[in-house]
């Protein structure tokens, strides 16, 4: 019992890492020239009995950055209009400050180390981000240098889908295709899925990890 209320926290689940959901929507798929048009972060907290769960959230939309490129393919696509008025857009070194203020906040409380990228195709929002962090100035940004958590490779091992909302409905949740392409819908998703993959590894036995007693053999 001991054993596994220390093993039931963000620290020892992840090897002193703390995950963070994230997920950006953009002006292309350029991390250096195009724009991040929206971003969304979700923490995550582990309850004494080892359910991971959703805990904090932000959620902003951005003001292209100086110089930056705009592709109409996107916009039509994302279905954002980054001049209009109404989103109430901030800087994008603001958003990235308060979502690097929430993350170091999150790892001191969960006594981790560093922080890791959680996104669906992931590689894709974590250039974006570092690229972004590195633009506006961030030396000490929380984020793992290279580790990122991809929803998309963690769902074809466990359910067979990779698209984000096949696997949501693969794992019994609701995805309203109609909001997709948001930031803030996509990140909740991601984060309810993520939840979920984990959970269910958990509830198979998978975690923590036991002695394997049986020998398997390579077959050519």
């Amino acid at each position: 019992m001991l054993i596994n209320q220390k093993m039931n926290s963000l620290k020892n689940r992840f090897r002193n890492f703390y995950p963070v959901v994230i997920d950006v929507e953009t002006a292309g798929f350029d991390s250096q020239k195009d724009a991040i048009l929206e971003i969304a972060a979700i923490t995550l907290n582990m309850d004494e009995k080892g359910w991971i769960k959703k805990e904090s959230l932000l959620h902003f939309h951005i003001i292209p950055f100086q110089g930056s490129f705009i592709n109409p393919e996107a916009l039509a696509f994302n279905k954002i209009d980054p001049f209009n008025p109404l989103r109430l857009a901030i800087s994008e070194k603001e958003a990235i400050r308060k979502i690097c203020d929430l993350v170091h906040q999150g790892i001191e409380e969960k006594k981790c180390k560093k922080a890791i990228i959680v996104a669906h195709n992931a590689m894709f929002d974590y250039n974006f981000i570092m690229a972004a962090i590195n633009r506006v100035g961030i030396k000490n940004h929380p984020f793992h240098p290279f580790v990122t958590f991809d929803t998309a490779s963690l769902s074809g091992l466990v359910v067979g889908q990779t698209v984000l909302a096949k696997a949501c409905k693969a794992v019994g949740l609701v995805f309203d295709i109609n909001q997709a392409h948001s930031a803030l819908y996509d990140t909740l998703q991601t984060a309810n899925l993520f939840c979920e993959l984990v959970n269910k590894w958990k509830t198979l036995g998978g975690w923590p990890v036991q002695p394997n007693t049986h020998k398997y053999k390579n077959v050519i």
